[in-house]
Order: structure tokens, then sequence, then C-alpha cells
């Protein structure tokens, strides 16, 4: 229990009521002694693992009090009084530490993995700084929908020697977001110190380097951080603007209860203990006579008992039983297509031009949809799929974005989470190295833990055959494939194109849609002028025969139908995937069992590649009807070559026809 203590802190109530200083006071006692509680519970086993926020509690519980309820709050693993002040029942907390069903991710993740609309909280993920990314886009949400609302995210001073740190704050200050970037400045970023960490005096200089506002405020002074965030916030409300403040304090326990803190002198430990923010303002409001000892044992008689009573709910909760349809259910987004049939009236499209047209008939049917990327507004973006958006839908909806790929498939993120479509263009589908966590880890994972949707659509150029060179020809699918949460579409041809990419604008789910630049210009067909929708997970059977099953995407369908056109004699099932998650699987095993024999062919480098696992899917359902083994092609094992005759003889088109031979030789 706390005691009276000689204060440190100087306290200027300002115009503060006795009424509110007791709700600070209250607001910042709760989380306390529900930590208390849980290191108790901790070394009983009976909860896994646990961040201590003790000694920070008075910036959780200012930031808190100085937003509305309404504004969107994007915290840590030490902002427990973030979810206390919101006032989210303790036996849901209780319950998410002890992963049962009535938390907020069913047993999927632990401590604050989580968020919640009700609350309109947005909790972490362990890479730390994807959320403040995130916060750009929830605040730009607000900014087109003109809700004068601030957007407020944390992260501690470890977690601004990341990427996405820069990135972020450097969007919101080009974008003038209304975002509070919050900095909890604890001194150390798990053992490492802050001299380990930067070269700066005080995180805030950074403010100026990206032109923006910055303030640093005793975290440990409760009524110092409310007042000013309030301010802040309000100024915020009425100038959309971000801003930077840095919060000086002090964890007084490990990282995590398991590190300890045996790194930490003595010294510092007994000095900061002394600065206590709940102790010390529990003493000004003994002093000032707010607070009376009768009333203070009233006060904690009723928290204890309410963890007592919220804990023995969460204790009886039966645990979760595992249920693998529940599981795989929710890793998508229930997603009820809704086939769009085009009407007789076509034009003949290149790929790029149905790719073009697809996208502006989504951007005039969605209202709320953005797309954003490098220089795709008034310059239309490299390939020039976005010329005269700009000019028809405005330049708040077609956004040139800074190059930082990670910030701005976060802001797409935050503005699905604040109920808005987005569609981000990867200049080169390359490039998404530059953004790869947040989108396998970030989009991907977010339905599955918590049940919020990633309404993202990311646009990927990609594929050889321009002699562009290793950094700009790559054909990278298998990488996302491989991760549960995305879907991933590839069409070879206008008409699926456009089709395609209306339907993963639609889907609520993150949907990475590939388009081969060598394609772009060099494929035309007839394609429905009005709007229209085809189903993902849907292969089409270009030719029919009885041989062989021909099974390919993207460019290498071109490639397969080339050699069939010059091998008449050769009768085959020519499928295209068109889409690779959810794959067509139905459609490959009934070919493979009428032919029995199969073909995979894609321009990717073989090991690791889709091909390996429709292969794998072929002989684990179909390998009784099969007459040969199945048969993979691919590009060679080395990087993608510039030079013409050096990328020629990379890709796998060359090989193909040989290796058909071969099996339907055997």
């Amino acid at each position: 229990m706390l005691t009276s203590t000689k204060r440190l802190i100087t306290y200027d109530r300002k115009n503060l009521d006795d009424k509110t200083l007791l709700s600070l006071y209250k607001n910042m006692l709760k989380p306390r002694m529900i930590e208390e509680k849980m290191l108790i519970l901790l070394r009983q086993g009976k909860i896994s693992k646990w961040f201590s926020g003790i000694g920070q509690e008075a910036i959780s519980v200012g930031v808190t009090m100085a937003m509305n309820k309404e504004e969107y709050i994007l915290p840590m693993h030490r902002n427990l009084g973030v979810f206390t002040t919101r006032e989210i029942p303790l036996y849901r907390l209780f319950s998410q530490w002890q992963g049962k069903a009535n938390g907020f991710t069913k047993g999927r993740d632990r401590s604050f993995h989580f968020g919640t609309q009700e609350f309109n909280i947005v909790g972490m993920i362990s890479h730390l700084g994807p959320q403040l990314g995130v916060a750009d886009g929830i605040a730009l949400a607000s900014l087109l929908k003109n809700k004068k609302q601030v957007t407020a995210v944390f992260t501690g001073e470890g977690g601004t020697s990341e990427g996405d740190f820069h990135e972020a704050l450097n969007v919101a200050s080009v974008w003038q977001l209304p975002v509070l970037f919050c900095v909890e400045n604890n001194g150390y970023g798990l053992s490492t110190p802050t001299n380990e960490q930067y070269r700066c005096k005080d995180i805030a200089d950074r403010g100026k380097g990206y032109g923006m506002e910055s303030f640093i405020l005793d975290g440990n002074n409760i009524i110092e951080v409310y007042t000013k965030m309030q301010k802040l916030a309000a100024s915020i409300r009425k100038r959309p603007r971000p801003i930077l403040v840095e919060f000086k304090t002090f964890r007084m326990r490990g990282h995590e209860e398991a590190s300890g803190t045996k790194y930490v002198p003595k010294t510092l430990m007994q000095e900061w203990a002394k600065k206590d923010p709940l102790e010390n303002f529990q003493a000004y409001l003994k002093d000032e006579k707010i607070l009376t000892e009768k009333q203070e044992v009233a006060i904690k008689e009723g928290i204890m008992h309410e963890i007592h009573e919220h804990l023995q709910m969460a204790f009886d909760e039966a645990p979760i039983v595992p249920n693998i349809e529940t599981e795989l259910k929710d890793v998508y987004k229930a997603f009820d297509f809704k086939a769009v049939e085009p009407k007789s009236k076509t034009e003949e499209l290149r790929l790029i031009d149905a790719i073009s047209k697809g996208l502006k008939q989504s951007m005039e049917k969605y209202d709320d949809l953005v797309i954003m990327g490098q220089d795709i507004a008034e310059y239309g973006g490299v390939f020039k799929i976005t010329e005269g958006f700009v000019k028809q839908f405005g330049k708040q909806r077609v956004r040139n974005t800074p190059i930082c790929e990670s910030a701005i498939v976060e802001a797409a993120m935050g503005l699905s989470i604040a109920g808005m479509k987005a569609v981000m263009e990867m200049q080169f589908a390359d490039f998404v190295t530059s953004g790869f966590n947040p989108v396998v880890n970030y989009l991907a994972k977010s339905h599955y833990r918590w049940n919020q949707q990633a309404d993202v659509v990311v646009r990927m150029p990609c594929g050889g055959g321009v002699a562009a060179g290793p950094f700009h020809s790559q054909t990278n699918e298998a990488w996302f494939t491989k991760t549960p949460g995305l879907k991933v579409v590839y069409p070879a041809f206008p008409y699926d194109a456009k089709g395609l990419l209306a339907t993963a604008i639609e889907d609520p789910n993150p949907v990475l849609f590939f388009e081969h630049k060598a394609l772009y210009r060099s494929i035309r067909q007839q394609v429905p002028t009005d709007y229209y929708t085809l189903p993902l997970g849907k292969a089409s059977m270009l030719r029919e025969g009885n041989d062989v099953t021909i099974i390919s995407y993207g460019a290498g369908v071109h490639w397969a139908l080339e050699t069939l056109d010059n091998n008449t004699d050769i009768s085959a099932d020519m499928i295209d995937l068109r889409s690779l998650q959810p794959l067509d699987l139905d459609a490959i095993l009934h070919s493979v069992k009428k032919t029995g024999k199969a073909i995979i062919l894609q321009e990717d480098s073989l090991f690791g590649g889709i091909a390996s696992d429709i292969s794998s899917l072929i002989m684990e359902h179909s390998f009784e009807h099969l007459d040969a083994p199945v048969r993979r092609v691919a590009s060679m094992e080395t990087p993608i070559p510039f030079i013409n005759q050096l990328e020629e003889q990379y890709m796998a088109k060359g090989r193909f026809e040989t290796a058909l031979k071969e099996l339907l030789a055997y």
C-alpha cells in the first residue's frame, strides 16, 4: 500500500477543481493496484508474463483523460492506465491476460497486443514501430472526414531508434496529420541506456528536423501531463498538425519481470523512487486537504473489491477449448462475394489500361477509398496507371507519399481501422522489402488476433523481361502466399485484372495484387467498359486437352500458351490460376485426375516457390492418378540479372518447352 511521503514534485493545479484532481488520483491508483495484484499472480503462475508500468502511470492517465473518448489511442505494453481510464471492464482485461475467451484475442495473443473498437484503443505488436504509422492512417481518416479529432500514439525511447519512427513522423509532418506522438523516455530500452540509443540531448530535439512542435514534460507530474496534453489536444483539433511530446520518467521494474533491474545503478533507482508519481500526488492531495485518510481508505477498498470481484469472474471462466474450424475461420474476415456481371459493351484494352480503369471505377464506387504511393498524383505513377486521377478525385484521395514503404502500409492499416479503404502502390514489388514487417505482421494477423479487418490492397508491379535488373524485376509472390491472413492475386489478362482488382478492393481482407510489368503494354483483350467483379480463388481453364495439365500464372501463362501454339500436337489443359491465395485446388486436381500428368511453370526461382506447394498438393491428393512425376519449371537460382542475354538465360521461359516434352515422353 502507498504511504505518505515528502513530495519531490511541485504541482500547479491551475484551474482544476477538486473533483478532477481526485479523478486523476483514482485513475492512477487503479492501474497501480492492479499491477501489484498481477505481480502476485505472476509468481503464482496464473498469468504468463508482465510488463510493469509502475512509476509511469501519470503519462497513461494524463494523456487518456486529456483525450475525448471517441478519439483513438495507440498504447504500449506499459500503459495499463490507458485501458483502465477508458473504463474497460476489469474482468475482460484479466481474461485477456489469462488467455480466455472474454479477453480480446481469444487466447491468440497476450498482454496488451490487442485493440478494441468499442473503446477506441489500438494495441501494439511486439515490433513496436508499426503503430506509429497506423496512428498516421487513423489521423488521416479523421482529417479527410473533418472530424476534428486527435490520435495519440505511444512509444518508448528505444522505439524511436526504429525506422518506423522516422517514417511516421515525417509523413505526419508532410501531411499535417493530427497526431500526438508520445515518447515515454524511461532511460532504458530493456537494458540498453539512452546514451547507447541516440546522441541528441533530448528526443524532443528531433521535432525540429520534422518541422513539428515538440515539448518535454515531467512524466511523473500528473497535473503537468494532463493540463499540457489537454491544451495540445484542443489546439490540434482546431488546427490539425502533429506534435512530438517527450515524457521524462522511469520504470521501477524490469523491462518485463523476468529481466529484473540489476543493470540499473541503485542510486538511480533510489532517486526515481522518490519521484513516484502516485505517492507524490497522494501526498499533495493530503497536504491540500483534498484527500482525507478516510477517503483514501474508501477509494482503495473500492478498487480492491472491484479487482477481486472481476478476478474471480476471470478465474471462473472456462478455459478455451481448441477448435480447428474456429481457428481457420478467423484468419480472414468473412467476405460475401457478390458477382457483378459485366454488360455487353467492351473495348480493347492493354493490361495497364484495364488496371487503371478498374482502379478509377472503384474510386468512383467508394468515396472512402484512398490511394497512396510514390509519384502517383500529378505524375500519374511511374507506369502512368493513376494519370489524371488527381484531376478527378483530388489530392486528398490520391496521395503522393515520401519514400517510406513501411509507414504507408501502416497508414493504410490505420485508414482501415478508421473505417476506410486503402490501395497502396509499391512502385516496384521489389520495394516491399522496405515495408515487409507491417504487411506480414500487421495486415496479415490483425483479424485473427483481435477481429480487426485490414481493408487494404497493395499493388505490386513485378516481373522480369524488361531488363530492369535485380531490384526492379523480382516476382516475389511466394513471400506472401506463405503468410496466413494475406490474399495474393496475380492476373495474366486485362479482363481478369480489372475484375479481380474490383473484387480485391471490395474484399475487407489484405490483398497483394501482382501486376506483371512486361505484360502491361504487350497484352490486349476485349474488356467490359463498366464495373464488374470476378471471384478470388477461381482459376481459369484457358484450353482443354487430355495429355497433360499445365498450371501457371502471370507471364508464365503466356509463355505456356506460346509453347502450345508452336506445338499444336500437344493436347493440354491450360490452367491460369489468377489468384494464388486462395488457390483453386479443386480445378487443379480435377484436371490432373483426367490427364495423369502435371507441369507447373513459374517465373520465380524454384526452391521455396508456390510450384513446390502445388506439386506437393497434387502428390498428396492425386498420386494414384499420376502417370509421371509432377514437373516444376522455374527460373535460375540466382538473383535476376540486367543484361538481356543473361536475363533470357535466367528466365524459366526458355526451359519450359523442353521440360514439357520430356514429361509427355515419360
